[in-house]
């Protein structure tokens, strides 16, 4: 039994992290102290004024725990980590999980490249970004390779210079085929410096030349040249809207403000990013009543900047947050230069952060009705599905499924969904290689270990970067008990102790009920936890017949036929000949197959083991 008033007095006067459980033994709140023996007696002192919030929280609070830590700033990091893996009820709580995509260019090579990048990392590259729009990295790194002409290969150059023809990008003018040696590392340099110049925001020069060039194709009647050109000088133009000047300074910075309505909150940022505004996004938090702007600035940014890639030199704000000192510190050593938590009182800035506050009110007004939706899909369904078998605390979920053809290019896929959403950055693909023939069964067990075995030898090495690190608190398997059974046998084996689920399905190929701890539990079809579920199924199905099609497409002149042993190039035309098909030849009995003139009794039982 958890006495709290006697473990009340054996707490340190040191900082660290508490955690408070409920009497399901739930963790429903996480904090960081300065002194743990203060903050902690705080909530269990009748004489002061906690607010809704706190309040309702120590009714349910059964018992707590902490951590101690040697300063505040590493409290601070703990409490961040602590938060995002457990999403306790009373914290507020960063719902999106978004990415931001990078322009990398790799000025370390001899012949650089330009690329989208998901991350940035501590290389000799040059990155650009982040911005918030994939599409309009994709649409940026093409218009740059029309007008400089850079190459989009992967050739080790100049190792590589002459091995093979150049690709169609030279035949249509968008690469000037540094791998036939066509052009030399200097002018190729000059090309990538234009390059750096464009992504910096200097249009100028480049809009000019193609005004020029349109102007002198026209002259001289080149009419499809002129066009050419007047669509680049769109395209550039349409480019240097988008990024409007918004100070002079050029600097780096990230506008933040919230909006707040009873339990929902939206926080709206616009990414400025060499005083230009390169793109602006929103965020949804779910918040327990009466927490103010200032408490849910603050947690979001605790969120949001722990698992961002890029931190920018300072970020602007409505109003003061809690631990701007530390949160400066924390992001600071985060960055590797110095962070400040700024609030502007007039002028331009003040008016951003203003446009950023009304941007988010209209958001949280406009998509409230969308967001509750969203949640009771994703977050909603995982919960139902939790109640039905008697789960606590999925946030990952992992499902696999097979794809062959009568065992040819048998392959495996893993996709992942977190808080019911797919997290496709973790999808991953197996080839099969110690199976031979179609076995279902012998494949997913050697996907599973693969999968797991994997893992658990990261995890050895100190890597923490997701997918296969990363172990599920669910495992979702395409079928009923057969499949079950294959998946608790690896995960017995490995001593892995993960709930496995099998997906049964009926006649007709649709998932009518859940198989779990030997029992096959039924399931509404109208529920939200069986669209989710469906969504998953099909899913993997997708992602493993995609990477099918795509071995089979490398593969099209190998025949099945070719993977059965002792059946050689006289017996397959024989068998080709005979039957219409390699369903005919699947469906054949081994009295049907010794009928033709080249097969013995072996052959035909060898042909059939085959195929069964």
């Amino acid at each position: 039994m958890f006495d709290i008033q006697e473990e009340l007095k054996k707490l340190p006067g040191k900082p660290g992290v508490y955690i408070m459980h409920d009497e399901k033994d739930e963790i429903i709140y996480v904090g960081k102290a300065v002194s743990l023996k203060n903050r902690v007696r705080q909530y269990f002192q009748s004489s002061r004024n906690k607010g809704v919030k706190i309040e309702q929280m120590v009714t349910h609070i059964a018992r707590f725990e902490y951590i101690v830590t040697d300063s505040e700033l590493e409290a601070l990091v703990l409490e961040c980590n602590l938060i995002k893996e457990h999403r306790p009820k009373y914290n507020t709580m960063l719902m999106d999980d978004k990415a931001y995509p990078f322009i990398k260019v790799t000025v370390d090579e001899p012949f650089p490249r330009v690329m989208v990048a998901r991350q940035m990392v501590k290389d000799k590259s040059r990155y650009f970004g982040p911005y918030t729009s994939a599409g309009a990295v994709k649409d940026t790194i093409e218009l740059i390779r029309k007008l400089y002409h850079i190459r989009s290969c992967n050739r080790k150059l100049p190792k590589d210079i002459g091995k093979e023809r150049p690709c169609l990008n030279y035949h249509i003018r968008q690469c000037k085929a540094p791998c036939q040696g066509y052009i030399s590392e200097e002018e190729y340099r000059r090309s990538i410096q234009e390059v750096v110049h464009f992504l910096n925001g200097n249009y100028d020069i480049i809009l000019k030349e193609l005004e020029r060039k349109m102007q002198e194709a026209s002259d001289a009647m080149e009419f499809e040249k002129a066009i050419e050109y007047r669509e680049l000088l769109a395209s550039v133009q349409k480019v240097a809207q988008k990024q409007k000047i918004t100070d002079t300074a050029g600097e780096d910075r990230d506008i933040l403000a919230a909006a707040v309505d009873e339990e929902d909150a939206v926080v709206q940022v616009f990414f400025i990013r060499g005083g230009r505004l390169i793109g602006r996004d929103h965020f949804y938090l779910k918040i327990v009543k009466e927490e103010t702007k200032s408490e849910i600035l603050s947690s979001f940014i605790k969120q949001f900047y722990a698992g961002t890639p890029y931190i920018p030199s300072q970020l602007m704000l409505k109003e003061e947050v809690e631990d701007m000192e530390l949160i400066e510190e924390w992001l600071s050593k985060r960055r590797g230069h110095r962070v400040r938590l700024k609030i502007p009182k007039k002028g331009t800035k003040e008016k951003l952060v203003e446009l950023a506050e009304k941007n988010a009110s209209l958001v949280l007004s406009t998509d409230k009705e969308r967001l509750k939706r969203e949640e009771g899909r994703t977050i909603g369904a995982v919960k139902e599905l939790e109640k039905m078998l008697g789960l606590r605390g999925v946030v990952r979920m992992e499902a696999y499924d097979i794809s062959n053809t009568s065992g040819f290019s048998s392959v495996g896929s893993m996709v992942v969904y977190e808080r019911g959403k797919p997290k496709r950055n973790d999808y991953r693909k197996f080839k099969i290689k110690g199976v031979q023939g179609p076995d279902d069964y012998a494949s997913m067990e050697e996907v599973l270990t693969r999968r797991f075995e994997h893992g658990m030898r990261e995890k050895e090495e100190g890597k923490d970067m997701g997918g296969f690190t990363a172990f599920p608190d669910l495992i979702l398997m395409d079928g009923g008990k057969g499949q079950v059974n294959v998946a608790q046998r690896v995960l017995d084996r490995l001593k892995l102790d993960i709930p496995v689920c099998g997906m049964v399905k009926d006649d007709n190929h649709r998932t009518r009920g859940l198989y779990y701890q030997n029992e096959e539990i039924a399931i509404d079809r109208n529920s939200e936890s069986f669209r989710l579920i469906t969504r998953i199924q099909d899913e993997a199905h997708r992602f493993a017949i995609t990477f099918h099609r795509q071995l089979r497409g490398k593969k099209q002149v190998h025949s099945v036929l070719e993977d059965i042993p002792g059946v050689g190039p006289a017996r397959r035309k024989d068998l080709m000949r005979h039957f219409e098909n390699i369903d005919a030849v699947r469906n054949a009995t081994v009295e049907q197959l010794k009928e033709l003139p080249s097969m013995n009794e072996k052959s035909a039982q060898d042909v059939y083991n085959f195929f069964h």
